[in-house]
């Protein structure tokens, strides 16, 4: 199984520490935040795995290079201007090949055992997503969980109304047909709910959104004080 990283967003509200640095770069707990994804992956034995970048994503090239290091094999989606998700995974298809993959946003932590997305069975789904407690900053959430299955709001199915941690497992046929360029993942996975192709499960363990400095300064600061050990 191959897994893909999302690294080419600028990061505009980490500024001004993303101005210079890509955000997966930044550091928490020591080690930049794209590596602890890349050895819970190498962990479980997900040693293929795409990176797409844009923003300074020569830096990130550089930083992480071909992922020996780290025992593991990067292959890099270099896009230029950023595709947006949807966009850069279709930009990505000839790398992830046909078969299911571990899909995991590049600027979010998380200490979750990603060893139980090798258990995931697709059948006829096209993606199974995991979701977790909605955070402060986003308490409405994005999708409704119920009897492990996603939907959207609009559907109006009783169940939890949960947030997307960035992190699922997705079936290339999703994008079949679609054509390059711009292109957010939401509305594809929304289609698809109304179509009852999404799974899902909830997340119970620590999901941080490394989405501001402060957030990420008092995730540093946690991890170091041994909270998520």
């Amino acid at each position: 199984m191959k897994a893909m990283i999302l690294a080419a967003g600028m990061g505009n509200r980490m500024r001004p520490l993303t101005l210079h640095t890509p955000k997966p770069l930044l550091e928490v707990g020591g080690k930049p935040l794209i590596v602890w994804h890349i050895e819970k992956l190498q962990t479980i034995g997900v040693t293929e795995i795409v990176i797409n970048t844009a923003w300074l994503g020569d830096k990130l090239a550089t930083a992480l290079g071909d992922g020996s290091q780290f025992g593991v094999n990067i292959l890099w989606s270099h896009e230029g201007e950023g595709l947006e998700t949807a966009g850069g995974i279709i930009n990505a298809l000839t790398l992830l090949g046909t078969e299911p993959f571990i899909l995991v946003n590049g600027d979010v932590w998380t200490s979750m055992d990603f060893s139980c997305l090798l258990d995931v069975q697709l059948a006829e789904d096209l993606a199974h997503l995991v979701f977790v407690t909605n955070p402060e900053q986003h308490p409405q959430g994005d999708f409704t969980l119920a009897n492990g299955r996603a939907y959207t709001f609009e559907q109006q199915q009783p169940g939890e109304a949960l947030t997307y941690s960035g992190v699922a497992v997705i079936d290339p046929k999703m994008f079949e047909g679609l054509q390059g360029g711009k292109r957010p993942l939401a509305p594809l996975l929304k289609q698809a709910m109304l179509e009852q192709k999404i799974s899902a499960s909830k997340m119970h363990a620590v999901w941080v959104d490394v989405g501001t400095p402060e957030r990420l300064n008092v995730l540093d600061q946690q991890i170091k004080q041994g909270l998520y050990a």
